[in-house]
């Protein structure tokens, strides 16, 4: 059974940081490549970060320099670091398989970034 359990969301200040966590199931964060997708209002879900089995990282240039994504293996969980947030950060962030997401989809953890 697929589960993607997102979390660490909230409302912050331009400039601020935040840290985001994924707890997924064994079966699909064992063998795969994770990511972190966000869904701002009115736009398309968008793959922003990617981190391989062996902890190489890919990032969206609207984010590089900024967030940092990590994994810990043991705990079938991935990390999403996001420091100097801005105001277009605002969205809905997911976690799923990576670069081709899984049919299912967590609840995600919105984000909102405002003054």
């Amino acid at each position: 059974q697929v589960q993607l359990l997102e979390s660490g969301g909230g409302l912050v200040q331009p400039g601020g940081s935040l840290r985001l966590s994924c707890a997924a199931s064994g079966s699909i964060f064992n063998r795969n490549r994770m990511g972190w997708y966000r869904q701002a209002p009115g736009k398309q879900r968008e793959l922003i970060a990617e981190i391989t089995s062996l902890g190489f990282t890919i990032y969206a240039n609207s984010v590089k320099g900024r967030f940092t994504i990590s994994r810990d293996s043991a705990k079938n969980t991935v990390f999403l670091q996001m420091n100097t947030l801005k105001p277009e950060d605002t969205a809905v962030y997911y976690c799923n398989t990576a670069p081709r997401a899984l049919d299912a989809w967590g609840q995600g953890t919105l984000v909102t970034v405002s003054s």
